[in-house]
């Protein structure tokens, strides 16, 4: 997710639909099936066209993971309309805030979970935080960063949140640490490897952005493809299909 192809100004919004069945679907270069979906910005909106996500749901993808806000002075200009028009689709949504960490993590998650409005309703996964810049700090001040990051973002919306990165920042940037472990891992392995690389002794991955080179039916510009492992149990449950489920 390269937060240079996206700038803008947004206002946020809110919708619920529930979720139809879920469908099984494999993506390529990866030899996983399971539940999948693309991550969209802006940069996805070609000459500002929407997306058309009830075609992305006949494809088979259950899932899209939609940038929200960065830093402290972006909001993602196509956010509203896609968070509508996804779940009307059926589509659950993930979103996700893009650190830069040469700010204070604080202000970051409260922006982020103002904007999202608390991420725990129907079709919602949790909050992601895209761990990608590590804005001048040490690996000891990105840890101490992030902890912070993920512990406010938590309070606000009451689930635990997902961490976004690749094996190289994480070894490099964040010293390979083990402190977060507790958290879900979204993991970007583009190798076409069977199974991703997975840093900083996580025991698995829960998603995996398997290339950043994929074509989706009803988005316009070429898009991430990801899949879900199951490691967080049934997807409908994760995604609170229905409503039905709480907080993680």
């Amino acid at each position: 997710m390269d937060s240079t192809r996206w700038r803008s100004t947004s206002i946020i919004a809110l919708s619920v639909i529930t979720l139809g069945g879920i469908l099984t679907a494999t993506l390529p270069g990866s030899a996983v099936a399971g539940p999948s979906g693309p991550d969209v910005s802006s940069w996805q909106h070609v000459d500002g066209r929407f997306i058309d996500w009830f075609a992305v749901r006949r494809a088979g993808h259950e899932f899209a993971m939609l940038k929200a806000t960065e830093g402290l002075n972006y909001l993602n200009p196509f956010f509203v309309q896609d968070s509508v028009l996804m779940r009307t689709a059926g589509v659950a949504r993930g979103t996700y805030h893009y650190a830069r960490p040469n700010l204070p993590p604080e202000p970051q998650a409260a922006m982020y979970a103002a904007v999202v409005l608390g991420q725990n309703g129907p079709l919602d996964l949790p909050p992601v935080l895209d761990m990608e810049n590590a804005g001048g700090l040490d690996p000891a001040g990105l840890i101490d960063w992030t902890h912070r990051y993920l512990t406010t973002v938590q309070a606000l919306t009451g689930r635990v949140p997902i961490i976004y990165t690749y094996p190289n920042f994480w070894k490099t940037a964040m010293a390979d640490s083990n402190q977060f472990t507790r958290y879900p891992l979204w993991i970007a392995d583009y190798r076409g490897n069977d199974q991703p690389e997975v840093p900083g002794g996580w025991p698995n991955w829960t998603f995996w952005q398997t290339t950043d080179r994929g074509s989706v039916p009803g988005i316009g510009g070429g898009t991430d493809l990801n899949v879900y492992s199951g490691a967080q149990g049934d997807f409908a449950r994760y995604a609170n299909n229905g409503g039905l489920m709480g907080s993680s």
